[in-house]
């Protein structure tokens, strides 16, 4: 196995890692350690090019560290990918191998499940190196982050939705949703308990067909569920997908979702903004994985009590966010962002 250093005047740290006899070749890449020690998840994916999948790893733990302060976490932002299709490719021996260049960052960064990782495949991890959260099994082990990531956005899509409309109450409300993974699909269970009308899509058919059934939802081609009229939608699969393309399309009040890194530029806040469609930015509604992965690097013991202090504190954030932004006239994201930096300066300072 190899392991390079890639340069970098935005991130303290960037790997490139590679095994292969094991078919690994993958990043991991450490944004800040400035509040703590990097913590970020591990996703796997069938990037077209290490160029692509360079630039993900360094936008996804940049929108990490963003995400831990938000959160009130004593902890940095990091995040590891792996190049491949996790369906048919994914092995024990890539996932130790990747584990191994892990830690050989000595505690600087821990690793937890992502798009295309389970608890299993972080139990295989934890063979190799003990900077792995999300395990399903242990003494401070907090299992699957996905249903606590999914009560974080649900409270801010209320949260948001009561901004815009005055109401939180979601009942008869269509919401569009946009990948039905582990955090997408509890977040439908949640919002059709709650009332809501539901048309989703993904990739994965068999999942739609699922979901059809299981909340009486309507199903749309990915690329249609842009241009669907709805009260809110929540993106929750890849990043990039709010962008000079899809934003005209979009026939909605509020944007609020799960997916990382949902606006392809900072322009595209400024053009949601400007279509007066409000924005709940993703570092702050999807942060309740991260904080439920923070219980297990902090060996918290009273998991439940610390999770949902947590999620209120973050509520509490996201309200003052889009109240400033309100006042201030500017999108949410860049209020969240200015906060978030803010936050860290006097962390510095002190």
């Amino acid at each position: 196995m190899t392991v390079t250093a890639v340069a970098s005047t935005t991130h303290e740290e960037i790997y490139r890692v590679e095994a292969r006899a094991h078919g690994l070749v993958g990043f991991i890449a450490l944004h800040s350690t400035q509040l703590g020690p990097a913590a970020g998840g591990l996703r796997m994916r069938p990037y077209a090019s290490e160029a692509d999948a360079l630039e993900d790893v360094k936008r996804l733990s940049e929108g990490m560290t963003y995400k831990n302060a938000a959160a009130g976490l004593a902890l940095g932002g990091g995040k590891a990918v792996i190049m491949g299709d996790p369906a048919s490719q994914k092995t024990p021996e890539l996932l130790r191998a990747m584990a191994r260049a892990i830690q050989g960052l000595k505690g600087r960064y821990y690793t937890a499940e992502d798009m295309g990782m389970s608890p299993a495949d972080m139990a295989i991890l934890a063979q190799e190196t003990p900077y792995v959260a999300g395990l399903a099994e242990g003494e401070f082990a907090s299992g699957d982050p996905s249903p606590i990531t999914a009560r974080g956005i649900f409270n801010a899509i209320r949260t948001t939705q009561a901004h815009k409309s005055g109401s939180k109450d979601l009942t008869g409300l269509t919401i569009s949703v946009q990948g039905l993974g582990h955090v997408g699909w509890y977040l439908c269970e949640l919002l059709s308990e709650a009332g809501a009308s539901l048309i989703v899509t993904d990739v994965n058919q068999a999942q739609v067909a699922k979901a059809t059934q299981a909340f009486g939802a309507k199903a749309v081609a990915p690329d249609a569920i842009y241009g669907v009229e709805a009260d809110i939608f929540a993106p929750c699969a890849i990043g990039g997908i709010l962008n000079a393309q899809t934003i005209p399309q979009l026939k909605v009040a509020v944007v609020c979702g799960g997916a990382n890194n949902q606006l392809a530029s900072p322009e595209d806040a400024v053009a949601l903004h400007d279509a007066d469609i409000l924005y709940a930015p993703d570092f702050v509604a999807n942060g309740g994985g991260i904080i439920n992965v923070a219980t297990e690097i902090e060996r918290i013991t009273n998991r439940s009590a610390y999770v949902a202090e947590k999620l209120r504190a973050l509520d509490l954030t996201l309200k003052t966010i889009l109240a400033q932004a309100k006042v201030e006239d500017q999108s949410p994201d860049a209020v969240a962002i200015s906060t978030v930096l803010a936050k860290m300066a006097r962390q510095n300072a002190a």
